[in-house]
C-alpha cells in the first residue's frame, strides 16, 4: 500500500515546459487541489519573483522554495503541485519532492521552450541577450537533476495539456497500485 502522502503528483521541469497549464488540467480531472510554488511564494512575499531576485538574489529565492516544500511534507494530500524550474537543483529539495509523491518531469525541446518564453519578461534567469543559448545551457545543466528526481519523464512537444494530463494520470495510477 502506498502511503497517503504519495497521493500527490509533482510536476518538475524547465520554465515554459507546461507544468502550470498541465497541472491545472490534471487537478481538475482528478478532483485534486492545484498548487503552484511560484504563485504561493509571490503571495507569501507579496512580491513578484522577478523583484525578489532583484532585491535579494537567487540564493534567497531558492531558500524560500526549500522552506515551502518542507512545509508541504506533512500537510500535502491529493495535490497536483507545479514547481519552479530551479527547485530540483538542491539535493534536499529532490529528496523532499520524491517523498511528497509521484514526480513527473515535463521535458520540452529548446526550440519549444524558446517559442513559449520569447515574450515573457517575468523570468529573471532569461533576461538579456540570446534567449536560445540561455535556455539550451540551463536545460542541459538542469536535466540530470530533473531526471534523478522524476518517477516518469514525458516529452511535451506536440502534446496538448489534455494529452499530457492523460499520460500523467496513466503513469500515476500504475505508481499507486
Amino acid at each position: 500500500m502506498v502511503e497517503l502522502r504519495k497521493h500527490n503528483i509533482i510536476l518538475i521541469g524547465f520554465m515554459g515546459s507546461g507544468k502550470t497549464s498541465v497541472g491545472k488540467k490534471l487537478a481538475e480531472k482528478m478532483g485534486y487541489v492545484f498548487y503552484d510554488t511560484d504563485t504561493i511564494i509571490e503571495q507569501n512575499q507579496e512580491d513578484t519573483i522577478r523583484h525578489i531576485f532583484e532585491l535579494y538574489g537567487e540564493e534567497y529565492f531558492r531558500e524560500l522554495e526549500t522552506k515551502l516544500i518542507q512545509g508541504f511534507s506533512t500537510t500535502m494530500k491529493e495535490v497536483v503541485l507545479s514547481t519552479g524550474g530551479g527547485i530540483p537543483l538542491r539535493q534536499l529539495n529532490r529528496e523532499l519532492l520524491s517523498d511528497l509523491g509521484y514526480v513527473v518531469y515535463l521535458r520540452a525541446s529548446t526550440q519549444s521552450t524558446v517559442n513559449r518564453l520569447m515574450k515573457d519578461e517575468t523570468r529573471p534567469l532569461l533576461q538579456g541577450e540570446n534567449l536560445e543559448e540561455k535556455v539550451d545551457r540551463l536545460q542541459k545543466e538542469r536535466a540530470p537533476f530533473y531526471t534523478q528526481t522524476a518517477n516518469e519523464t514525458i516529452d511535451t512537444d506536440n502534446l496538448t495539456p489534455e494529452d499530457l494530463a492523460d499520460k500523467i494520470l496513466e503513469g500515476y495510477l500504475t505508481f499507486i497500485k
